[in-house]
């Protein structure tokens, strides 16, 4: 395995010179985000930090939506029908919200095309010799097309099934 093409990678680097450094640092991810660079280092910690805490936040919000949509839509199969409702949607609702906030506040935003790599191997290919941190944080740009109607799909499929039960519940 060889290292990368410097085209692939672009590193934020922690260098200290004047003021208003965390702007610039911002400034320089933002830019690197929006040139769809296939890797992304960010030396600084703190910038490095709130990254990837906001892509940890984008994951969690997806996986809830996944996950409490799937229980929506699988609860009456396994529960009684006068208590699979209980279950069901209050679960299609969070399915829903998460899928919601999801679109409201990461669909648009550059970074949630990224996650953060892990993997010592796939590192190991990066030029992370030339750096002065420790413990970068490493982004990896992917395809989240498929993740995105994933999430979408299994929360309309709750939000249909819930306006149903609803009606049911007070149509009667």
């Amino acid at each position: 395995m060889g290292v990368m093409a410097a085209t692939e990678c672009y590193i934020v680097h922690e260098i200290y010179n004047g003021e208003n450094v965390q702007d610039q640092f911002e400034y320089e991810l933002e830019q690197a985000l929006e040139a769809q660079y296939k890797y992304i280092v960010i030396e600084p910690t703190r910038i490095g930090d709130e990254t990837a805490r906001w892509v940890s936040v984008g994951n969690c919000l997806h996986k809830t939506a996944v996950l409490s949509g799937a229980a929506c839509l699988l609860t009456p199969l396994s529960l009684p029908v006068e208590y699979s409702r209980y279950v069901a949607l209050p679960a299609g609702a969070l399915s829903v919200a998460c899928a919601a906030l999801y679109g409201i506040s990461w669909q648009f935003d550059p970074c949630c095309k990224y996650q953060v790599e892990y993997d010592s191997q796939k590192l190991s290919r990066l030029p992370l010799h030339t750096l002065t941190s420790s413990t970068p944080v490493v982004l990896v740009r992917r395809d989240d097309v498929h993740r995105k109607r994933l999430h979408n799909t299994i929360a309309l499929a709750a939000l249909a099934y819930c306006a149903k039960k609803i009606y049911e519940l007070y149509a009667v």
